[in-house]
């Protein structure tokens, strides 16, 4: 028996990996399931499937869940606390972290020093110190694999590459980018509003993810978590704008050999790879109709109007606690964005102005350094966006 621990369980990953744990059948069982506040989808998962524990991030929610757990489930306590402990569960044998931001970081660090099998949806904290939390993993006997189509495309084209080996084998990495819901937009971006941002035109995803790709910040946030991730430099990452979301990215080896992973824009085929492997088996997901692909584009991202994803590889360049300024200071930016309460271009402006009054953050990273520079950074960039116009 697989027990399966979903952090994360109502949002997109999560309710599509509820669905891929009942596919795979006997044999899989949800152990433990965790969400933000969202008690109705919550419940109904726990109904479905009778995980042994439930937790909820939300404290007035929590208070409610004690009142309303089905019987003979046990609900952990509310915050990170619960996250951190359920991630932790003597009985998990794969931890599926879909959490949102950097309250991720907790919950997977305390995953990888219980030695799990942790499938990754959450990239805040690979930004933050993912080479740190990579050798952690080494250290405890964990392994991280991820789950975003595009991580889960290269970590897919590069099996039977020995870990520790890739920079020796790969010239180039190909990160492929929807280019969100703006990319082929005419004219400023000033004026777009949340509900314009929210509507992706390949991807259902939760909100801040959805708000990263309409800015291309979504893919400077992976260029990094690629980096952490198969300890590649950040030159070697080559994002490419595919609108068809087919090709989910790539690798070129050193002899000019390429390899793509391709399938339709579905998560449930790299979440349910996550929880098999090395093993596959029939997932949920549609399969590719090669005669009915009338064509795959690839285009250069445009900087100029998409500068979150210049600011990314800047940071991944600079190095320290840059990119963990730059996560926390989008996140701000993205909160405050989706509230009504910034433009969508003030959003650049604000993790430009934030990591412009980092000083001296290139220097050795501590996991410790990684969490007081988020907090930080958070807090300067509410403050920056406070000043701003809306």
């Amino acid at each position: 028996m697989k027990n399966i621990v979903i952090l994360g369980s109502t949002g997109s990953i999560g309710v599509n990996a509820v669905k891929s744990v009942k596919n795979l059948g006997k044999g899989w069982r949800v152990l433990g399931l965790a969400a933000n506040s969202n008690l109705k989808t919550l419940l109904a998962q726990a109904r479905a499937v009778k995980p042994a524990y439930i937790a909820v991030f939300d404290y007035e929610a929590w208070r409610e869940l004690k009142t309303c757990a089905p019987r003979g489930v046990k609900v952990l306590p509310p915050g990170v606390e619960g996250l951190a402990e359920m991630a932790s569960l003597k009985e998990a044998d794969i931890v599926l972290s879909s959490v949102t931001g950097a309250v991720g970081f907790a919950p997977l660090l305390a995953a990888i020093r219980a030695s799990k099998q942790i499938a990754l949806a959450n990239k805040e904290p690979m930004v933050m110190a993912g080479g740190l939390l990579m050798r952690e993993a080494q250290r405890w006997q964990a392994t991280i694999l991820p789950v975003d189509s595009e991580p889960s495309a290269i970590f897919q084209c590069l099996a039977g590459v020995k870990p520790g080996g890739y920079d020796a084998v790969l010239s180039r990495v190909f990160l492929t980018a929807s280019g969100g819901p703006f990319y082929a937009h005419k004219g400023s971006l000033a004026g777009v509003t949340p509900a314009q941002a929210l509507k992706h035109p390949r991807w259902n995803m939760g909100p801040k993810i959805t708000v990263d790709s309409a800015t291309l910040m979504n893919k400077g946030l992976e260029a990094i978590e690629i980096q952490n991730l198969f300890s590649l430099p950040i030159s070697k990452i080559q994002v490419l704008v595919h609108p068809q979301s087919v090709v989910h990215s790539g690798v070129e080896f050193k002899d000019g050999s390429v390899l793509a992973q391709l399938s339709n824009p579905d998560m449930k085929l790299p979440i349910q790879y996550a929880l098999t492997w090395p093993d596959r088996a029939p997932s949920l997901a549609v399969p590719l109709d090669f005669y009915k692909l009338a064509r795959l584009d690839f285009f250069k991202p445009d900087f100029s109007r998409f500068p979150c994803l210049a600011l990314a590889l800047d940071a991944a360049r600079r190095g320290g606690i840059y990119p963990a300024v730059l996560s926390a200071a989008n996140e701000a930016a993205v909160e405050r964005f989706i509230a009504g309460r910034l433009r969508f271009t003030a959003i650049a402006e604000v993790v430009e102005k934030t990591l412009a009054a980092c000083h001296g953050g290139a220097g050795r990273l501590t996991l410790a350094a990684a969490v007081e520079a988020d907090g930080w950074a958070r807090q300067k960039a509410a403050d920056i966006a406070a000043r701003m116009r809306k």
